[in-house]
């Protein structure tokens, strides 16, 4: 067990301290990846070796830390990898650590929905449900050419080696100042689907507005849903274009939010966040003959310069967006 995957237990509107949070873990190694909004992945190889301790001890003292300097929880999940280390957050909680040990890998993966792992979607899921395949245990269990048969030669591999507990993945340093982030709190837990988009609309009409007057355009736009019992939902999406279009940001806020199928789920709060950041100049935009897409282009334009001038309250984040 040599990685953690943390998440921190910050409140809404507290993402601004998750830079001094990783700052923390970065005390014990300095191979950290941010997960915004509120978590990171931490490779400790070294540190088991510096301290003499393993990473369930260091997560001890790394829990302990965060509450005595930030007054901040948080649950972390441990493994041999960091998709297991992220698959065994899921099971963590608060005060204590889920480890998935070396040579465990199978037996942790085993009773687990296919759809929990990583990197399947609805339609993967669907069609090896359809046969059968409906646990991490069975695709395991079942022949590397019947999986791609049915989902593709490189999906068909990818899967079987996941669910045989081989984490080919890695812990890549990074900074929470490539990204940008939006956060739509509810003033009570929130039920209505309606809301929610209204939501989504005013984060990702933020986030754009945001985005172009810095010259940024982003590749990745990710979606979390907190709530009311404190767990969370993370989406993320590679757009088809790097863009900072407001209305491209909501389409696909809107995207995956449907993809969740929440049915009467007590909402806590919403956040998107533009990840991938790069300069405006350097992307390309396809051109459309779309009569609509351009007028609101235009008028994103008049409504950026109305903002420079009189503030950022003179046009409401997420009212252009389509």
């Amino acid at each position: 067990m040599t990685i953690l995957c943390v998440r921190f237990q910050l409140p809404p509107m507290y993402e601004a301290a998750l830079p001094e949070l990783l700052g923390l873990l970065e005390e014990f190694t300095p191979v950290v990846e941010a997960l915004p909004p509120d978590g990171a992945l931490a490779d400790l190889r070294g540190a088991e070796r510096y301290f003499g301790r393993d990473a369930v001890e260091l997560a001890s003292v790394i829990r302990v830390r965060a509450l005595a300097l930030y007054g901040v929880d948080c649950v972390i999940g441990a493994g041999p990898g960091p998709m297991l280390a992220r698959m065994a957050l899921r099971d963590a909680r608060p005060g204590l650590t889920r480890a998935v040990p070396g040579g465990g890998e199978r037996d942790f993966l085993a009773g687990k929905p296919v759809a929990a792992l990583p990197g399947v979607g609805t339609a993967t899921a669907r069609t090896l449900c359809e046969y059968g395949l409906d646990t991490l245990g069975r695709v395991a269990a079942a022949p590397l050419s019947t999986l791609q048969r049915l989902v593709g030669a490189r999906t068909g591999r990818e899967l079987y080696e996941k669910a045989q507990g081989v984490d080919r993945g890695r812990v890549v340093p990074n900074g929470v100042s490539r990204s940008l982030a939006a956060d739509r709190p509810f003033d009570r837990d929130e039920l209505d689907p309606g809301r929610h988009r209204r939501a989504l609309l005013s984060a990702a009409g933020e986030l754009g507005a945001r985005l172009r007057a810095v010259d940024k355009v982003c590749r990745t736009l990710t979606l979390t849903v907190r709530y009311a019992d404190r767990s969370a939902t993370t989406r993320s999406r590679t757009l088809k274009e790097p863009t900072a279009h407001s209305a491209a940001l909501t389409r696909a806020a809107y995207d995956m939010y449907g993809a969740l199928g929440l049915q009467r789920a007590r909402v806590r709060s919403v956040a998107l966040r533009a990840e991938g950041l790069a300069p405006a100049e350097h992307a390309s935009h396809q051109l459309t003959f779309d009569p609509v897409d351009e007028k609101v282009r235009r008028i994103e334009e008049v409504a950026d310069r109305a903002r420079a001038k009189f503030g950022p309250r003179a046009v409401m984040p997420g009212s252009l967006a389509a």
